[in-house]
């Protein structure tokens, strides 16, 4: 199973963002919270914000290695926003509700564009002129074909008020087999224009757009495959321990953990003067902690190093002047 991979800056921003929440401000899937993890706020030419919000999902959930998944689009309660709020004809909001079992990208808004009902509708036209536009920007960004058009889509929140969409994992056939769990949407957001007018005493209107992260979902998901892969879940990423069988060895294990730190290996050390070895080792097993770097009286009188596998439990005895090459060697 590949490991989390890498982000772009301003996607580890959005991502870092949920992580310092603190409990109960979580939003994703069936969101309860007004805030978002990644936000543009202002007035800007139609569907540039919007866009980018997609193009920083797409980075954030590609950087993650989580799979393939797809985006869904939608827009907020399309029939009640049509007749309602934009003034559309309830025919021709009917008309439109016939594409809500449709699905697809920028061709479908180009379908839409030649139905000679909807073409009659200024509102509807400037509606698909700007979801056309903002496939024109996605192609731009090169995630065009994350993104489908799904008029099929509602989200639960009341202070959405334009283009909506969530993002889900899509699993291959093996993938259906082996994993049972299921988290719904790992990523979702929209466009909420009137949230921030509701909290200024003049009713100025900002306009809003943004996305959240299921950080929360995607831990599971990543649990769940590393069980059924047989990994043990790490919970630290520390390379080697540091241990000894004997008595006031402190003052060489911390020379030892120092030189690895200086070769830039990740390790740790028991916070004790005399630990007992076989709890050092425990937590090695515990911990899934790949490499043992032990030294006692007699491996310092001989100026040898006893390197042991965590996983076979075997241990051999390398000169003190190698170590660090032999846990590189073994760790690359």
């Amino acid at each position: 199973m590949p490991q989390l991979g890498f982000l772009h800056g301003r996607a580890w921003a959005a991502l870092l963002g949920q992580l310092r929440r603190p409990p109960g401000a979580v939003c994703i899937g069936a969101v309860h919270s007004h805030s978002q993890d990644f936000d543009i706020a202002g007035h800007f030419d139609p569907m540039i914000p919007d866009a980018e919000c997609l193009k920083i999902m797409c980075e954030i959930l590609s950087g993650l290695q989580l799979g393939d998944f797809l985006i869904k689009m939608s827009w907020k309660d399309v029939r009640h926003e049509m007749v309602a709020k934009k003034g559309l004809a309830p025919e021709v909001a009917d008309r439109i509700g016939d594409y809500v079992q449709c699905h697809g990208g920028v061709s479908l808004v180009e379908h839409m564009f030649q139905d000679p009902e909807l073409c009659q509708n200024k509102q509807a036209l400037e509606g698909l002129g700007d979801l056309k536009l903002l496939f024109d920007y996605l192609t731009l960004f090169g995630i065009a074909e994350k993104v489908s058009f799904d008029l099929s889509l509602a989200r639960g929140l009341d202070y959405y008020t334009g283009v909506i969409y969530e993002a889900v994992l899509l699993q291959t056939p093996a993938q259906a087999e082996e994993e049972t769990l299921n988290v719904g949407s790992v990523a979702a957001g929209g466009r909420y224009d009137g949230l921030v007018g509701m909290f200024d005493p003049r009713g100025h209107k900002v306009p809003c757009v943004g996305l959240s992260i299921g950080v929360e979902r995607i831990f599971s998901i990543v649990e769940q495959r590393m069980k059924t892969f047989g990994q043990k879940i790490r919970t630290i990423e520390t390379q080697v321990f540091v241990a000894t069988p004997q008595k006031n060895f402190l003052r060489e294990r911390l020379k030892l953990i120092a030189e690895l730190w200086d070769a830039g290996i990740k390790a740790e050390l028991m916070y004790k003067n005399n630990p007992k070895l076989l709890t050092q080792l425990h937590y090695c097993e515990d911990m899934a902690i790949p490499l043992v770097v032990i030294i006692g009286e007699q491996e310092l009188k001989e100026g040898f190093i006893k390197l042991r596998s965590v996983a076979s439990r075997e241990e051999v005895a390398i000169k003190r002047e190698n170590l660090v090459a032999e846990v590189q060697r073994r760790l690359s």
